[in-house]
């Protein structure tokens, strides 16, 4: 006689339930809806949109958007388009981008070094060592965050995109990726073996030989950027031309100290994070000698407010969100309350924010740029978003974000410290309390 395992779905009960299933007829109709459609346009809630129009009493006039094509690199087209902002307003420009290539080449060879080496620091351990497993899952990844982007310009600087175009792998990296982390990987593997035998300094021309392969590789797929280049450029004064520049000449010369000028703030509100407090991300970062990740953590409402104040004094504002679970692409809005899971399928898939963190239901997965809000009374009750989509998606490629959608999941903004207090400055510069590499708050935008 065979043995009941608590718990299994036996076929009394899964009889049960097709029966209820097969009472309500409404399912008929939902089961023809879905054959043919997608389900969230099938659960769409028009009356949604009516909290998302396009009018904002602040409203940023910014340049027209860019496209991240099929690459993960929003964070640093986020970067890019905030500072060419600074370089359009210095010299009258109505449309310009900075080479979102040659900063994604240094990026990947950066994070490809970053990982070698924290490779190199774990590979005595078992490869089943959670750390050591964690970094091998995706060694290399086209997200990142607004610290590594940070890192990136200070080092290479930056050039027009003109000077240094897209190229067909730069547009799309998942193959060029895949490559690179099965090299990455074989080289944990050989590391291991060398250090537990006690060859560290083949383990270290190992790894020497390895990021000088991984180096050529992406200079064939991302292209050989010029050492120099001409900044060309017309306004309303007429022609202008630039010789010679080298890419961080460029960079200082248009940006300079302002770069150092942001904090990032995060909103955490678990119970492992206190407010008012600093935190940093350990194995996660691309340049080994630049700054490292630093987040202060602060209320939302206290966020918010910051973000207002900057936004009136016509500056633009990096944030990351998480869009995954209610964006449509094909429509210019985002609002939580877009897609009826309850009375379509009985789903009940409402968290708070802690709890959403918390049980992996969401995270930071997404960098754009606030150029607009809307306040009535001195609150704000929806967003203007530049995103890096191309002008094909939403409304020319811009989007509205709601009130409640901004509260529930926007993680990060990246604003000027002028606008912080006293107090909030001095949290910043303590040393971080290290969070785990697969803390929510590591996750990278892409």
């Amino acid at each position: 006689m065979e043995e009941k395992q608590i718990g299994a779905l036996n076929q009394m009960r899964t009889e049960e339930i097709r029966n209820e299933y097969d009472k309500d007829k409404t399912n008929l109709l939902m089961r023809h809806a879905l054959a043919r459609n997608s389900i969230s346009n099938v659960i769409f809630d028009s009356s949604s949109l009516k909290e998302v129009d396009g009018k904002f009493s602040i409203d940023i006039k910014t340049l027209p958007v860019a496209n991240q094509k099929q690459s993960g690199r929003c964070w640093i087209f986020a970067g890019l388009n905030v500072l060419r902002e600074i370089i359009a307003k210095k010299c009258g420009l109505d449309n310009f981008e900075l080479s979102q290539n040659y900063i994604s080449l240094y990026d990947k060879i950066e994070k490809a070094n970053f990982a070698l080496e924290s490779l190199l620091q774990l590979a005595k351990r078992d490869h089943d060592d959670r750390e050591f497993a964690y970094i091998l899952q995706e060694p290399l990844s086209d997200g990142g965050q607004w610290d590594m982007f940070v890192n990136l310009v200070k080092k290479y600087g930056v050039m027009p995109k003109a000077a240094f175009p897209e190229t067909y792998q730069s547009e799309g990296t998942r193959e060029s990726d895949a490559i690179v982390n099965d090299v990455i990987r074989n080289f944990a593997a050989k590391a291991h073996l060398l250090l537990t035998a006690g060859k560290e300094k083949e383990a270290r021309e190992l790894k020497e030989r390895t990021i000088e392969k991984i180096y050529s590789f992406f200079l064939n797929c991302f292209g050989l950027p010029p050492k120099t280049f001409d900044f060309e450029y017309r306004n309303k004064e007429g022609y202008h031309v630039e010789r010679n520049l080298t890419p961080k000449v460029f960079f200082e010369k248009y940006i300079g100290n302002k770069i150092d000028d942001y904090q990032s703030l995060i909103h955490s509100p678990t119970i492992d994070k206190p407010y008012l407090r600093n935190y940093t991300i350990d194995y996660l970062g691309n340049v080994i000698e630049g700054k490292r990740i630093n987040h202060l953590n602060l209320p939302m409402e206290r966020i918010k407010e910051i973000i207002v104040q900057q936004l009136s004094d016509n500056e633009v504002v990096w944030f990351g969100s998480d869009v995954s679970f209610y964006r449509d692409r094909n429509t210019p809005a985002w609002n939580d309350k877009a897609f009826d899971y309850m009375n379509s399928f009985g789903f009940d898939i409402q968290f708070d924010k802690a709890e959403m963190l918390d049980f992996k239901a969401s995270a930071m997965n997404h960098a754009m740029v606030l150029t607009g809000v809307n306040l009535v009374d001195g609150i704000p009750t929806k967003w203007k978003i530049e995103n890096s989509w191309g002008a094909d998606n939403g409304d020319k490629g811009y989007y509205v974000m709601s009130s409640s959608f901004f509260d529930h999941f926007a993680y990060q903004a990246v604003v000027l410290k002028k606008y912080l207090t006293k107090e909030e400055l001095e949290a910043s510069s303590k040393e971080p309390v290290h969070l785990h590499p697969w803390d929510p708050m590591g996750t990278l935008a892409d």
